[in-house]
């Protein structure tokens, strides 16, 4: 039902038992392996965007936003909050949710009279997923392709979206044991989102903590390249998709939100870099026009060389056809002020492009081509960059086929840019067999082969990893998958791959082929106690290399969860170079009072960092989306265990709506 106001929706949802699986009673849980519901509203009838509303049967809330059609799991965000009301009852065999969404809570066009709707549920006791719009087993639970339609029996009047003022204070005191002082620092924040009409979101940020209570996950690299880690801020989730998913979002995306707030010192470290304001406005103009613009002043830093800096993005995309979509991008990063330590060629960056997203119908035919060009001063020469991908995806048959081109001299500050001097190909064919009885749900045969080139070098065959691998998904959620991997690598620097200091590096100018073979399980993550593990074997450039990964988890529902995730790898390189045992280990502990109070606990230990750290944080959530926050960071050498720093923060952060 609905009035003016609001959605009400009431549900009753059927089981075989009362044993659900509910790990943690906090908010915007992970859906796979527990019970839940959840429902999704395409507002705009156009198969792109949607908004998730879910519960489960503890009545633990998750709002998420959807995006690319719901295509995967890279289109769907639980970052963004929103203030809405549900409650949950449990009876025998069976319980009730009840919810009371704000008409406010999702964009539409004003005299709309149809949504396009579609919910799916995890039953853990029967092992079943079910959906009420039909969608094939090949395609994502929660595809926007397939929907059914949600009919209001008069239309829907014009949404007076309140003024969100979200004030913060935050403080901390840090002791550095290197230089043996101590820092201490208040701040207030302030975050304001207003909604223009049915359809768009204008926010402002003042002074903004863009710290995050949060650690990010360790990650062992042994590549050349810098590793992208995904974005949690709050200020940049609404239509994140609008600025994220130009390029290749991988290997050449030209804006990269997490580029802001962080820059390089005088000693090419990156840093923090304060944010005096920023702004944002994004959403439909129309049915088919979406419109996203960014503006962040940075502050300067006189004593770290680091300038002032204005960090600006525009975006225009039109949807056209049934479900693809044009975009054109412009990205711009300038000093305005002239400063000695910035070189001329520094003094900003800017990037103009065009995609092209493909999205048919039923989702069969899937695909991007586009085109950048960056502009750098003093730098006119080879500064393009452009790609395409297709893929055609059925219930037994997967074909792609994926290209990219980065020139030696395309550039972009705000953008994640892997490597230039490229020109790749890697195309990918997989048959999938669904068998009509037996412990298998389905099981598949993938062949990946990648090709990078290098135009600087006469088009050189620099790179390439040939991937062949089977994976069967087992009736009872586990999965199991074996992948033999060839590759070859041509350095056209010295590198030393274990990171070890002074180690002699591998040879420039020099090719090396390598293979390895991996197995890779996971179990049912229904069960109290699962587990995933990755063992590796093979040769590594001119040495050998084996491996092993994966974590524990036990879940004591719905108070006590723990993870341990650990990641070991052993490189041993020819007589002369360096080997190393490289170890991360990341024991998490989750415990869960009520759905207001919940205590976080995450030790990260990695010898290549050298550094153990202990992060423990405490979450009391006092009012719909209102938090406070008391952390605590400890980080210590590996070798000696004596002390690098020490904290003690706190964050409180008030919703208000007006």
């Amino acid at each position: 039902m609905y009035d003016d106001k609001n959605l009400y929706i009431a549900i009753q949802v059927f089981s075989s038992g009362n044993d659900y699986v509910v790990p943690s009673l906090q908010r915007d849980f992970r859906a796979g392996g527990s019970d839940n519901l959840s429902l999704v509203f395409d507002t705009f009838n156009d198969g792109t965007t949607a908004f998730l509303f879910g519960i489960n049967p503890y009545g633990v809330q998750r709002e998420a936003l959807i995006s690319n059609g719901g295509a995967d799991t890279s289109g769907f965000s639980t970052a963004w909050d929103v203030k809405w009301k549900a409650e949950t009852k449990r009876y025998e065999k069976y319980y009730v949710t009840e919810m009371e969404i704000p008409l406010t809570s999702f964009k539409f066009k004003e005299g709309e009279t149809k949504w396009r709707f579609n919910s799916y549920r995890f039953d853990t006791q029967n092992n079943e997923t079910s959906t009420w719009a039909n969608i094939p087993q090949n395609q994502s639970i929660f595809g926007l392709a397939y929907m059914g339609d949600m009919i209001f029996e008069k239309p829907l009047g014009k949404s007076r979206t309140p003024l969100a003022i979200i004030p913060s204070l935050t403080s901390y005191v840090v002791r550095d044991y290197e230089t043996n002082k101590t820092s201490s620092d208040v701040k207030l924040s302030t975050d304001v989102k207003i909604s223009l009409g049915n359809s768009m979101n204008f926010d402002l940020t003042i002074n903004p903590d863009f710290s995050q209570v949060e650690n990010d996950n360790l990650v062992t690299n042994t590549t050349r390249f810098e590793i992208s880690l995904p974005e949690r801020r709050q200020f940049f989730i609404d239509n994140s998709d609008l600025f994220a998913n130009f390029g290749n979002t991988r290997e050449a995306n030209p804006f990269f939100s997490r580029r802001v707030g962080i820059t390089r010192n005088k000693d090419d470290e990156n840093v923090q870099n304060d944010i005096i304001a920023g702004v944002r406005l994004s959403g439909k103009i129309n049915k088919n026009l979406r419109l996203g613009f960014l503006n962040v002043q940075t502050e300067e830093d006189l004593p770290n060389e680091i300038p002032s800096n204005n960090n600006s993005v525009l975006i225009l995309q039109k949807k056209v056809f049934a479900r693809s979509s044009v975009g054109i991008i412009f990205v711009n990063r300038e000093t305005f002020k002239d400063y000695d330590f910035v070189e001329a060629s520094e003094r900003y960056n800017r990037v103009v492009g065009i995609d092209y997203d493909l999205a048919s119908a039923d989702n069969t035919w899937v695909g991007k081509t586009y085109l950048h060009k960056s502009f750098t001063p003093q730098t006119d020469h080879d500064d393009y960059s452009g790609g395409f991908n297709l893929g055609y995806n059925t219930r037994k048959y997967n074909f792609n086929i994926f290209s990219r081109y980065v020139g030696t001299d395309f550039n972009s500050d705000l953008g994640f840019i892997r490597r230039t001097d490229v020109l790749a190909v890697n195309p990918t064919a997989e048959r999938v067999f669904w068998p009509v009885s037996g412990k298998i749900n389905n099981h598949s045969i993938r062949f990946s082969p990648s090709y990078i080139f290098s135009p600087d070098l006469g088009y050189k065959n620099t790179d390439f990893d040939i991937r062949s691998s089977y994976r069967i998904e087992f009736l009872n959620q586990s999965n199991f998958r074996v992948q033999l991997t060839n590759n070859y690598t041509f350095l056209t620097d010295s590198f030393d791959p274990t990171g070890t200091d002074g180690a002699t590096e591998l040879p420039a100018n020099r090719g090396y082929r390598y293979d390895s073979f991996e197995v890779d399980f996971q179990s049912d993550r229904r069960k109290k106690f699962s587990f995933s593990i990755n063992p590796e074997i093979g040769t590594f450039f001119n040495g050998e290399q084996y491996s092993i990964d994966g974590n524990i988890q036990l879940r004591l529902q719905p108070k006590f969860l723990s993870t341990l995730r650990l990641d070991y790898r052993r490189i041993e390189l020819a007589d002369g170079f360096p080997s190393a045992s490289i170890w991360t280990i990341e024991p998490r502990f989750e415990v869960t009072f009520n759905k207001f109070v919940f205590w976080t606990t995450l030790v990260q230990y990695s010898n290549r960092n050298d550094n153990l750290g202990v992060n423990s944080r405490l979450q009391w959530r006092f009012s719909q989306l209102s938090d406070f926050f008391l952390v605590y960071n400890d980080n210590y050498f590996t070798q000696t265990i004596e002390p690098k720093n020490r904290s003690i923060s706190f964050k409180l952060t008030y919703w208000l709506n007006i």
